[in-house]
């Protein structure tokens, strides 16, 4: 305040307060907003590729393991009826008796989703097996033979 100036009124001083509330409720500039969307743009392109990749690799590792499990319920089959399930009934064996099995001693598997890969393709099977005793595999992704990345086959050997 100037030497010799009135001081302001009481309604001048309450258009300043008005005036401060206002501008603090304003909210976020444009600008602002446009900085905040380009920082998550940028850090999207970078961790995207990456939550991609993982979850392939996730779905193979996830069929390895299951086989893993189809493996044991095919080992305490074999334990209960001294072979392994045929080609002709396969890997249904291990879920729901087959007809001329007296000894099955089941279910090996509690579901018959079980028997169905990440990508929702059925396991294979094989008795006697090419590299194995006997084969449980997944052809992966793409449901073909051979392949690479998340189209690779998946197997017990």
């Amino acid at each position: 305040m100037i030497v010799g100036e009135m001081p302001p009124s009481g309604e001048a001083r309450q258009s300043r307060r008005y005036r401060r509330r206002r501008s603090a409720r304003r909210g976020f500039s444009f600008l602002e907003v446009l900085v905040v969307l380009a920082i998550i743009a940028l850090v999207a392109s970078v961790v995207g590729p990456r939550a991609i990749t993982y979850f392939s690799r996730a779905k193979t590792k996830t069929a390895a393991l299951q086989i893993k499990e189809i493996e044991s319920a095919l080992e305490l089959y074999f334990l209960d009826t001294g072979r392994y399930p045929g080609e002709d009934t396969g890997l249904l064996a291990l879920v729901a008796a087959p007809p001329a099995e007296t000894r099955w001693n089941g279910p090996y598997l509690k579901q018959a989703s079980a028997l169905t890969d990440p990508w929702n393709w059925a396991y294979r099977y094989r008795y006697p097996g090419q590299h194995a005793e006997f084969d449980v595999y997944s052809f992966g992704r793409d449901g073909l033979e051979g392949g690479s990345g998340e189209d690779a086959d998946v197997g017990n050997w």
